[in-house]
């Protein structure tokens, strides 16, 4: 098995990464298979600094939209203390993943001697919701309703108290949830009925300013979102965490796409293995990565990693393991016509780590396999 994978196998350097832009993609997407790993995020840096050469301009993470603007400030020059940038500009506690201050420290040293087009732009595309809850919609409503001048009566007492919606029982208990509340049913019009209007005075608002336009677009789209999320946290349908986790993909792809529509430059987009995916396995719900390549077609690359440092003989992750010295690419039609029917996916190094299945090898491009890692998980949280 490992002859013909050696056969294919290409370690990574700089003429593989441009064999990947032969198909001159708006957006590459780098997967990796869980979070907190060094390995990941460490190559990612590198192949950031290899695309910045062939003109990508934006790096764009699994991280809240709105509040990468924080980074994306200090990386363009602003006089912000990197700690607090780190902290408050990642959500999920990324932050303090390994290889992403190196990221910002050196997305600002490289924008510090650059002309303003080429600078590299740091952004999101998650949704603003964590683990454990999602917060309310005050914030995003309230942005579009002063944007639009608008009035809305009632709007604070619809909203109540933010703890209502932060409520971490409602992940796991519907009945907990203000989701299904008479007051979210509201807001829900509410919202629809603001983006309606937002849409139709699109003329004469984005000519007056283009960027304060596009962050409107933003929190319209936010409010629904996160007012849909609440409602399905109160549904009690067996398939509740299903339809939670189609939400978040579904407004993580409206982000990506709304970013692609900004960027005259690709972009290298970094997130978790099965949210770049075109395909999630056995789910009956389409991942992020299935809906922002229904809108960029060829134009969306798929690049999945993994790793595993004492990986089982007959697993998929042996067969790559012996054919990668440090990092390896695999093209995934070569990879598919190697493989034995019977190879199954190997076991998760790690609690949260999921293994690369080789039944989902045509959800990406390319998997790429390093091997030089422990495996061990840096506690971010």
């Amino acid at each position: 098995m490992s002859t013909p994978l050696r056969a294919i196998a290409r370690e990574l350097d700089d003429t593989v990464l441009d064999d990947l832009l032969t198909a001159r993609p708006t957006v590459l997407a780098l997967g990796e298979p869980t979070h907190g790993i060094a390995a990941f995020p460490l190559l990612r840096n590198d192949i950031l600094a290899h695309l910045v050469e062939r003109g990508f301009r934006s790096v764009v993470l699994e991280t809240d939209y709105f509040a990468a603007s924080i980074v994306d400030d200090y990386v363009t020059g602003a006089a912000l203390d990197l700690d607090t940038v780190l902290a408050t500009g990642f959500s999920h506690g990324f932050g303090a993943v390994p290889g992403n201050r190196e990221l910002v420290e050196w997305l600002r040293e490289h924008n510090s001697g650059s002309a303003p087009r080429d600078q590299v732009r740091f952004r999101g595309f998650d949704a603003p919701t964590e683990y454990a809850f999602a917060p309310s919609p005050r914030r995003a409503l309230s942005f579009v309703i002063d944007y639009l001048s608008a009035s809305v009566p009632d709007l604070d007492a619809l909203l109540g108290d933010d703890g209502d919606w932060t409520n971490e029982a409602a992940m796991y208990d519907p009945a907990a949830s203000i989701g299904g509340s008479d007051r979210a049913r509201a807001l829900r019009i509410i919202a629809d009925d603001v983006a309606s209007e937002l849409r139709r005075a699109a003329p004469a608002l984005r000519a007056a300013d283009p960027s304060r336009h596009d962050l409107a677009l933003a929190h319209a789209r936010t409010a629904l979102g996160l007012l849909r999320y609440h409602a399905a946290m109160a549904s009690p349908s067996p398939d509740r965490m299903g339809t939670l986790f189609s939400l978040r993909a579904e407004m993580m792809a409206d982000n990506l796409l709304a970013i692609v529509a900004q960027e005259s430059s690709p972009s290298l987009v970094f997130a978790h293995n099965q949210i770049l995916q075109r395909t999630h396995g056995e789910a009956t719900w389409a991942s992020a990565g299935a809906l922002i390549a229904l809108g960029l077609g060829e134009r969306y690359v798929v690049v999945t990693t993994d790793a595993d440092p004492s990986s089982e003989a007959g697993t998929f992750q042996h067969a790559l393991a012996t054919a990668t010295t440090r990092r390896a690419l695999f093209p995934t039609p070569a990879l598919r016509a190697a493989l034995p029917r019977s190879i199954r996916a190997g076991r998760p190094i790690l609690p949260g780590h999921l293994p690369l299945d080789p039944a989902d090898l045509e959800a990406s491009d390319a998997v790429v396999f390093v091997a030089g890692t422990d495996g061990k998980r840096h506690q971010y949280w």
